[in-house]
């Protein structure tokens, strides 16, 4: 099997962040415009997109929305892919989840599975939402939190619940609240023990760790997303400066591997076959 080109996603700003923990976190549109701009130098072809209210608060607003994804296309045009989150953080339920990305109709969507398909009841409320996003060409990305969610993700899969025939996956290693035992690079076999090789995947890791993270998953030919959302350190333990400082390091790190990087062209290409 022939290596696929390694899609560098950065996640710049999250849902709890403040500019408390880091003075250079971007919040407004702006801010993140630029930051994406500094990321794209840096290698990075896609953006996990959060937006904040005034008062620094994660929200779903499609307004919000629009004026973050005009100031990206302003800055960076078609150099990036953006990918809105529909993350709920304890706010939002499933029906403003849904409805922020039909107003929408962004490129990428990151969908959380236990919030998306939290019991087995709820599969038959979104299974036409999901085939709304293939009939749209939306490409979703579907975040899951713990091994035992693979198995869960591939049985709605085999189901038609889960209706792209390659649907993109984000394994997400360890917890937003710090809480629970530090992420290590070994965590990240037992989500692979169960994801079909056909499949691709990507990884995302909370604290230090998450560079080194990043460079397994490179070696092992899966895609990356690091950022100021899960980690604000550089690998050797100083506070990073920049998103684009840590997007530097994993490129450095697929350098090192031999892993080729994505060009914004076939990250588009990769993104519209997971679509489908």
């Amino acid at each position: 099997m022939i290596t696929p080109p390694m899609v560098v996603m950065v996640a710049p700003t999250g849902a709890q962040r403040s500019k408390a923990e880091h003075p250079k976190l971007p919040l407004s549109a702006a801010e993140i415009a630029a930051e994406a701009e500094r990321c794209v130098a840096a290698g990075a072809t896609a953006l996990h997109l959060h937006v904040r209210t005034g008062s620094g608060d994660h929200s779903l607003n499609p307004a919000l929305y629009r004026a973050a994804l005009a100031a990206l296309k302003a800055t960076v045009g078609e150099r990036m892919v953006i990918q809105i989150t529909t993350e709920a953080v304890g706010r939002y339920q499933l029906a403003t989840q849904m409805r922020v990305v039909e107003e929408l109709r962004p490129e990428a969507v990151s969908l959380t599975l236990r919030e998306l398909v939290p019991d087995p009841a709820a599969a038959d409320q979104v299974a036409p939402f999901l085939r709304w996003l293939v009939s749209q060409k939306i490409a979703p990305q579907y975040v899951l939190h713990e091994p035992g969610e693979v198995e869960r993700f591939q049985a709605l899969h085999r189901q038609g619940v889960i209706p792209q025939r390659q649907p993109f996956v984000l394994f997400l290693l360890g917890r937003k609240d710090g809480q629970g035992a530090s992420p290590q690079p070994r965590d990240l076999l037992p989500f692979l023990a169960h994801q079909p090789a056909e499949q691709p995947w990507s990884v995302a890791a909370f604290g230090r760790i998450e560079l080194a993270v990043a460079a397994v998953a490179a070696g092992l030919g899966g895609h990356v997303r690091v950022g100021f959302e899960q980690n604000l350190l550089r690998a050797d333990g100083r506070p990073a400066d920049s998103n684009a400082e840590l997007v530097e390091q994993v490129a450095l790190s697929a350098r090192l591997l031999g892993r080729p990087r994505a060009d914004i062209a076939t990250t588009r290409r990769f993104l519209a076959a997971t679509a489908a």
